[in-house]
């Protein structure tokens, strides 16, 4: 089954100091990561509703493997070696995954 991860994160001030063209750039080169391999990403801003986490990345994962190297490749970019990033919380999932168990299981 496909993997649906919830990556809540938050922008450090160092980040917000920088100019939209370089955390644009920044980001671009951190994320393309997740564009490769078996994986998809999304990018939700969540600043304006929520305290604890100022972005929301969906990642879609084809296996569990996929994701967790794209995660350590992540650890090595600016974004986060550089503390523009923290990871606040992981939130894996599964879409639909009642309605495979279901027919996995169909009496």
């Amino acid at each position: 089954m496909k993997m649906t991860i919830f990556l809540l994160l938050n922008a450090s001030p160092g980040w917000l100091r920088l100019d939209r063209p370089e955390r644009g750039r920044l980001a671009a080169t951190g994320l393309e990561i997740f564009t490769r391999n078996g994986l998809s990403l999304r990018h939700f801003d969540a600043e304006a509703f929520h305290a604890d986490c100022s972005d929301v990345a969906m990642i879609e994962a084809d296996t569990p493997e996929a994701y967790y190297f794209a995660i350590e490749q992540l650890r090595d970019t600016a974004l986060i070696a550089e503390g523009y990033f923290t990871v606040t919380g992981i939130i894996p999932s599964f879409e639909n995954g009642f309605r495979t168990y279901e027919a996995a299981h169909a009496v």
